[in-house]
């Protein structure tokens, strides 16, 4: 057993985990703990910051009680996190002004018509590589600073929070910031979170003052942006805090850029896709900041110290694994254990779809206005029917993005990496191999995300030295291979289509 380890904070959509890794990349330790959900509105979406933080010392301390080692045998700390989601806090306190608002969040659907009326989308695009959407954290913190201040007028000097945050009062980052933040003091994000605020320059590589102007954003509450892979650091915990050493905090990644990472996704051409809350389709597009003409996000995908920029195209789709949670909310299951049992006891859906887009679509449609649908229901469906159509429409929706991504990319799809909770069900990983007609690896460490910030962390540290080591971790769990008949997965593909265009611009009245 190693002497020392790397450790990763994973601060997710639903939940925080704190996950201990050896040289070899296996698992030593994981602890997780899940956070609420918060809906103030139709399409609101918030979470608790100062929940998250106490949710994030419990997992970490939990973790290393269970692998019984001490906070000093941590060579380093990475931190992954939810991409977009977006806190502001007070630079004294270090006390959130609000709830951060979630990625999945609408309420600034408005705003980003006004944005696509006034022709801005294309400008935008050229400067972040992203589409105008709500889903990005610029109209996100331009919202806290105009709306989101509950107790202004119960301060003696009511200033807005505008005011507050030029005369350098408050601060705003994403949850890798909030976190690095409570752990050494220091406000700062990487590069791959970064370039998902719709505030950063991808090609200039500095935050843009343009954008900035833009959204009312002044530029002294930002985080200072680093590489992924910092050999420089990002600070080292107290040790007089709740961990009683000093341990560097060193790498940070947005989640699926993580992903990509621990997936040893390092050279032009390799894919994944992470299924989670939402699903998330990188490739690695190497140096070059590949434009898309399908829907796809021009991104970083990550940076290491005096390197070069690694770029990725990327397909978002917003909600996957929520789907499942979805149908476990509304009681048609009571563990998603359940899903590929109930799947398998049908032989199709009957010719019903299910379209996901509770909080709009994402690539390549994007559309904010896009709702939930169930098409094509009769008196004879049954639950197994439409459980089944929700794991096809993960499916569906992954084919969507992947078509999208052999169109801009050029280069055909021969395999692809996937991890992320839903992996683990079989049913669904064949089926995704069926619909997107690829084989499909599955490695054995499918917390990849973590494994992503572990390794940008222990690389920056020197606990891995070279990317061959990291390389000749990775061990495939099982690999999946297409069954179905070619033409009918077109045929479903086509029919998903149509249910689709059922789904769009719904939401008219919001």
């Amino acid at each position: 057993m190693s002497d020392t380890y790397v450790g990763a904070i994973d601060q997710g959509t639903t939940g925080t985990r704190f996950m201990v890794f050896d040289h070899d990349g296996t698992v030593a330790a994981s602890a997780y703990e899940k956070h609420e959900q918060i809906y103030p509105e139709p399409g609101w979406v918030e979470h608790d910051p100062m929940e998250i933080w106490e949710n994030t010392k419990d997992v970490v301390i939990e973790a290393l009680a269970q692998a019984g080692i001490e906070a000093s045998q941590l060579e380093a700390i990475g931190v992954t996190n939810q991409r977009e989601t977006t806190i502001v806090w007070d630079a004294e306190t270090g006390k959130p002004v609000h709830n951060a608002i979630v990625w999945q969040d609408r309420r600034t659907t408005d705003r980003v018509e006004e944005l696509q009326e006034e022709d801005k989308v294309e400008w935008i695009r050229e400067k972040t590589g992203l589409e105008a959407d709500a889903y990005f954290s610029a109209t996100k913190v331009e919202w806290l600073l105009e709306e989101g201040d509950p107790v202004k007028m119960q301060r003696s000097r009511p200033q807005d929070n505008k005011e507050r945050a030029e005369a350098g009062e408050l601060m705003m980052g994403t949850p890798d910031a909030w976190i690095i933040y409570n752990l050494t003091g220091n406000n700062i994000t990487d590069v791959t979170n970064a370039s998902r605020t719709m505030l950063y320059n991808i090609r200039d590589m500095e935050w843009d003052e343009e954008l900035l102007e833009e959204f009312g954003v002044p530029e002294q509450m930002l985080p200072e942006v680093r590489p992924s892979s910092d050999e420089d650091y990002y600070g080292h915990t107290d040790a007089d805090g709740f961990l009683d050493a000093e341990v560097p905090v060193a790498g940070a990644l947005g989640d699926q850029q993580a992903a990509l990472f621990g997936q040893t996704c390092f050279d032009a051409g390799d894919a994944k896709n992470t299924y989670g809350t939402g699903s998330f389709f990188l490739m690695n597009t190497g140096e070059e900041a590949v434009k898309s003409d399908h829907g796809l996000l021009t991104t970083v995908g990550f940076q290491r110290s005096g390197e070069p920029v690694q770029y990725a195209l990327e397909g978002s789709i917003f909600i996957t694994g929520a789907a499942i949670e979805w149908l476990e909310d509304v009681e048609l299951i009571d563990d998603p254990t359940e899903t590929a049992e109930l799947a398998r006891s049908v032989d199709s859906t009957d010719g019903v779809y299910m379209v996901p887009a509770f909080t709009g679509l994402g690539a390549p449609h994007w559309d904010g206005r896009a709702r939930g649908t169930i098409v094509g229901m009769t008196r004879g469906t049954r639950r197994e029917h439409i459980v089944r159509a929700t794991l096809e429409s993960i499916a569906y929706q992954t084919r969507d993005v992947a078509e999208a991504m052999v169109d801009d990319s050029g280069v055909e799809l021969t395999s692809l990496k996937v991890d992320g909770g839903a992996v683990k069900n079989n049913f669904l990983v064949q089926l995704q191999s069926d619909i997107i007609q690829t084989d499909i690896a599955r490695p054995q460490v499918d917390e990849t995300t973590a494994l992503g910030a572990a390794y940008a962390a222990g690389l920056a540290v020197g606990y891995w030295e070279t990317l061959d080591e990291l390389r000749d971790n990775w061990q495939v769990d099982r690999e999946f291979s297409p069954e179905m008949d070619p033409n009918k997965a077109d045929k479903l593909h086509d029919r998903w289509e149509d249910a689709v265009e059922r789904s769009l611009d719904w939401a008219t009245e919001e």
